[in-house]
């Protein structure tokens, strides 16, 4: 049996799970959908059309699934779904969609938004993904699976970073990150792979050894970077540098953070 603070207005309409916590001064609006054991700290206001998965926490004063923060917005009828065994901290905004996006933001599962992060309209988030405090993903950005955003930092609309990466603090990430890169600086730039994640996911020693290849090829080969990915992708006999290949050689709205020569 789910437990509802008396001061928390759960409006007609909204589907509150099973075993759900919804705290003191939450507003949980009519469009909303609530898994089992979703935990509503206090003053959190979860609204729109909204799905939030079984076991997700979100804490005090998070907004969830107001409307998009552009000014093109005319009211449409779009979405967020947020998937399982989230956390989301304190003053975290997560907003819908809009229809020129595609009409649905997602966050996927086991990810940790911290103090402060802003989530903004039809962001691609995949699963694990850790955003430190005050961190921003702007319009349309792809967040693939494992990534880590350093706090203060900010992605550019439609900046995709790929999985597995990891931007340090106070970057600003104006182009596509590749799987697997660090990115660090005030304008970020691609400076290495994020080999603390590699080890941590246990990745064999000849995988990393073919990573560390593959980032000398791209940054110190001849041709251009999209000429160099191509090369690389017809000599490659790793699962991991063929992400990175298909990654690169993929449809993409942004240029690329490159390597430094």
């Amino acid at each position: 049996m789910s437990r509802i603070h008396p001061s928390a207005i759960i409006e007609e309409g909204a589907q509150i799970g099973q075993d759900c916590i919804i705290g003191p001064f939450c507003l949980v609006g009519p469009q909303v959908r609530l898994g089992d054991r979703v935990e509503l700290k206090s003053h959190v206001v979860v609204t729109g059309d909204t799905e939030v998965g079984d076991d997700t926490v979100i804490f005090n004063f998070s907004v969830i699934g107001e409307i998009p923060q552009d000014l093109k917005f005319g009211g449409e009828n779009t979405s967020l779904v947020i998937g399982q065994r989230n956390r989301i901290r304190e003053h975290v905004t997560v907003n819908t969609g809009t229809e020129g996006g595609g009409g649905v933001t997602r966050i996927g599962d086991d990810c940790l938004l911290m103090a402060g992060v802003h989530v903004a309209h039809d962001v691609q988030m995949g699963n694990r993904v850790i955003m430190v405090n005050h961190a921003g993903a702007a319009g349309h950005c792809v967040i693939e699976d494992d990534v880590i955003v350093g706090g203060i930092s900010g992605l550019h609309q439609w900046v995709r970073v790929g999985r597995g990466a990891i931007i340090g603090a106070l970057t600003m990430v104006p182009n596509d990150v590749i799987p697997y890169g660090l990115v660090q600086a005030q304008r970020g730039r691609l400076d290495g792979l994020n080999l603390v994640g590699l080890k941590r996911r246990g990745l064999s020693r000849a995988d990393i050894s073919a990573l560390r290849a593959a980032f000398k090829e791209l940054s110190e080969g001849d041709g251009t970077f999209q000429e160099r990915a191509k090369r690389l992708g017809e000599s490659a006999d790793s699962d991991y540098v063929q992400q990175i290949v298909d990654f690169v050689t993929g449809q993409s709205d942004r240029s690329f953070l490159t390597p430094e020569r």
